[in-house]
């Protein structure tokens, strides 16, 4: 088992003075709409891989990449990422990291002209190219995706009414295909309790705002239960 912190959209203040209730966790997990400052922060304080998608309130990563020398580029030119050294962005991405493999796709229904937002249209197609990178990765080393990481929700297992908290489609159809064992998603805060967890096939639906410590097994997203091991605070 993975411990795994998963953390959006809502800073802990408690943590900022007390680590300890989370001090055993050997993952960061974050879905969007944290200060990178923050994350720097949870990062070092427990020494342990952060990984990350964007939500509509962080700025554009798009564009970055590391030259053969080593060195972060964007356009071609010299350009240092906004998020915390070391930490590792899942954006249209499949890594593998702390033993857990996780694909990611951030972001939220277009409603403005920020960044960081999608047509239904738009995050399909961003959704059939993760798939591809996923499958492409299974067909090398027989692993699955243990994690899927996203800001918004997938339609109707956990989103809201309104039009930029409603959720997307495409992560219907991302999850049914990638059969990861979690989806962890945050932008849409609670007002009340906790949110319940949902279901989509194998995979459980949790809303991850604010902080949530999971056990997470490595490869048994075949085999978890739907009442899987799983605890938060």
């Amino acid at each position: 088992m993975v411990l795994v912190l998963a953390v959006s959209d809502e800073v802990d203040d408690v943590l900022r003075v007390d680590m300890r209730a989370v001090r055993a966790a050997r993952l960061i997990v974050a879905c969007g709409d944290l200060p990178f400052e923050y994350l720097g922060y949870l990062m070092n304080a427990l020494d342990v891989p952060l990984v990350f998608v964007p939500g509509n309130h962080d700025p554009d990563i798009s564009g970055y990449s590391t030259s053969r020398a080593g060195l972060p580029v964007r356009a071609g030119l010299p350009a240092q990422p906004p998020w915390p050294a070391g930490a590792v962005s899942a954006e249209r991405r499949v890594v593998d990291v702390a033993g857990l493999r996780i694909a990611g796709l951030g972001g939220c229904r277009r409603y403005s002209e920020g960044p960081n937002q999608y047509t239904e249209r738009q995050q399909a197609r961003r959704a059939r190219a993760l798939a591809r990178r996923a499958r492409w990765r299974r067909m090398g080393d027989g692993r699955g995706v243990d994690v899927l990481l996203t800001h918004a929700p997938p339609e109707g297992a956990g989103d809201a009414e309104d039009p930029p908290h409603r959720g997307f489609g495409a992560l219907n159809w991302l999850s049914a295909r990638l059969e990861p064992a979690w989806l962890l998603h945050g932008h849409v805060q609670p007002l009340g309790p906790a949110p319940r967890d949902h279901q989509l096939g194998r995979t459980v639906v949790r809303n991850v705002t604010g902080r949530h410590l999971l056990d997470i097994e490595p490869g048994a997203a075949a085999r978890r239960s739907p009442a899987g091991a799983s605890r938060a605070s």
